[in-house]
């Protein structure tokens, strides 16, 4: 019976175990060109401490292909060669800390282009370093200005740009990437019909509509090297379908499973299942409203997949894990409050803590 502090192996990669840190965005990059997309201080600092606190795989935020698949101009990005120094800093600064360092590729889409959220998170234009968005149709997300509809020479760009921003998180020392396709950005605003209207071969079917984010894990397959693991986050559902005010279907759990089905067959290794975010909607309180689903495309699609939301109790962590739920489990809101909840939960748990040596002095 799998534990929360076994190690677990991807291809050729052992991660330590079973706590991993959730790509969380902390809007705190700089926004002026000459510096925009690099890891600040800031990221060294937390990051840092959250790998030193004892979780096996530290997912850095949302980093994007492009610099208008952002999704604010203070958001992370790998767009241009000039990043990468800043970013093998921070890959050794989480390796030093004793995890697995790995990076969360995206573009925001439709929802690109937004102020810091203490700052309202509204829409900013090019006074407040801003641009237009794109997106799978012309349909804006609420409030938001209408994208521009991307062309098929677009979609060929943004597919190439996923590959060479993984192509630069190897040079930079990652070891483990993770493709976002969930939360509303431009990967899952192609999945869901409610955001899709499209009618070439990028719309209308399930497997035209997840065309482009296979494309995307084919061109990252290619560049990435065999023994080294592909993630890929995705909202199991965006609870349009259950919301009867939508007069379109969404994104369900039952197109995630054929979807995890498809890119585990193209090379993705593991599936972090979330949801929602592709349009306001109502979402269960009970604590487990997502990671049941992701059971189900576990169990249904026969992936490995980790956990995320709500989890904040060591207890039904390990649970999680025991009862083969999930292989892993993303905590997201209580590595915020605490850096060490990952010693903490080995503490709660009577298992052994992973200090670093320099912190001996503490036992």
């Amino acid at each position: 019976m799998p534990t929360l502090f076994d190690p677990l192996q991807l291809r050729g990669l052992e991660i330590p175990n079973r706590i991993w840190m959730s790509p969380m965005c902390t809007y705190s990059a700089e926004p002026d060109p000459a510096r925009a997309g690099r890891p600040t201080d800031f990221h060294l600092a937390h990051y840092g401490a959250r790998a030193a606190g004892g979780v096996g795989l530290v997912m850095v935020e949302a980093t994007g292909v492009t610099a208008d698949g952002r999704i604010s101009p203070y958001d992370l990005g790998l767009w241009e060669d000039g990043q990468v120094a800043d970013f093998a800093r921070l890959a050794r600064v989480i390796a030093d800390g004793g995890a697995v360092p790995g990076v969360q590729l995206a573009h925001a889409g439709r929802k690109a282009s937004v102020d810091r959220p203490w700052r309202g998170g509204g829409p900013v234009d090019e006074a407040d370093h801003g641009w237009p968005s794109v997106g799978a149709s012309p349909d804006a997300f609420p409030g938001y200005p209408v994208p521009r509809e991307l062309t098929v020479e677009d979609i060929r760009d943004v597919v190439a740009s996923f590959a060479a921003s993984a192509t630069r998180a190897l040079e930079a020392g990652f070891e483990v990437v993770e493709i976002h396709a969930a939360h509303g950005y431009l990967l899952h605003s192609f999945l869901s019909p409610a955001s899709n209207g499209r009618e070439d071969h990028y719309g209308g079917s399930l497997e035209n509509r997840a065309r482009i984010v296979l494309e995307v894990v084919d061109a990252v397959r290619a560049v990435w090297p065999q023994d080294r693991p592909i993630l890929m986050r995705v909202s199991t559902t965006d609870w349009i379908s259950e919301d009867p005010s939508h007069e379109r279907e969404g994104w369900t759990v039952a197109d995630t499973v054929q979807l995890a089905r498809w890119a585990g067959e193209r090379g993705v290794d593991l599936i972090d299942g979330s949801s929602g975010g592709l349009l306001p909607a109502p979402i269960p309180s009970r604590r487990d409203y997502q990671t049941a689903l992701t059971a189900r495309v576990r169990a249904e699609a026969g992936v490995a997949v980790a956990a995320v939301g709500r989890i904040d109790d060591a207890a039904w962590a390990a649970e999680l894990v025991a009862s083969e739920q999930a292989e892993a489990v993303f905590v997201g809101r209580a590595l915020l409050r605490d850096p060490s909840w990952a010693n903490d939960a080995a503490t709660e748990l009577d298992r052994a803590r992973r200090y670093l040596v320099q912190y001996d002095y503490a036992l």
